[in-house]
């Protein structure tokens, strides 16, 4: 059995399947070829029924052994010094690959994520709408000089990137041309298909265990 699991929810609804953060973690193992198990923690009761792992009681964490880390962004860091598919090994390119991994989690998803909440629950805030422009602007531009964001090649800080932007109220807010290519370049990779399709299929399975115990 594989050292490495990632423990997720057994189920959730369907709008934020392929969503779910455990993806990002799944992806990443397959990028590298880590060997990785999935288990579950109920989605009933999900605010407390696990703060010995995870003091948010949120989803995911990462057990590797006897270590175990919650926050997707720690759990990537943590698998990208395990494979230079997903961080070089050299300092200037482990560098760049870790500023723009912080950068993702904090210039750009700090912004998206209330403002996309805010979006769905139709209490829109202007001031918010402004900042979260301004930041995709600057990161058009960047992504217009260049394919990747770090070592002139695909690393961590690409899959986390693009996980943050490929959510569809973000991609659709504004003409950013050169971050739509990215956004599609890099969930292009079979290694994304194959995550996403993983944590869909384990939730349908969810559904279907479910209508089976509603019928018994």
């Amino acid at each position: 059995m594989s050292e490495l699991t990632i423990w997720t929810l057994d189920w959730v609804p369907e709008g934020p399947r392929g969503f779910v953060r455990d993806l990002r973690l799944r992806w990443a193992c397959e990028e590298a070829g880590l060997n990785y198990a999935v288990r579950t923690i109920p989605f009933d009761g999900r605010e407390t029924n696990h703060l010995e792992h995870q003091p948010f009681g949120q989803v995911p964490f990462l057990k590797d052994g006897e270590l175990e880390l919650f926050e997707s962004g720690a759990g990537l860091l943590h698998l990208a010094r395990k494979s230079d598919k997903l961080m070089p090994r050299d300092p200037a390119g482990e560098a760049e690959t870790l500023q723009w991994t912080i950068a993702a989690l904090n210039s750009i998803e700090m912004v998206t994520v209330p403002w996309w909440f805010l979006k769905i629950t139709r209490a829109e805030n202007d001031d918010l709408t402004g900042w979260m422009g301004s930041r995709l602007d600057h990161l058009e531009r960047v992504l217009g000089e260049q394919e990747w964001l770090a070592a002139g090649r695909f690393t961590v800080a690409d899959l986390l990137m693009a996980d943050v932007l490929r959510v569809s109220k973000v991609r659709a807010f504004g003409d950013r041309p050169a971050t739509e290519a990215y956004v599609k370049r890099v969930t292009a990779r079979p290694s994304f298909k194959k995550a996403r399709a993983d944590q869909i299929g384990h939730f349908e399975a969810a559904d279907r265990k479910r209508a089976e115990q509603t019928s018994n």
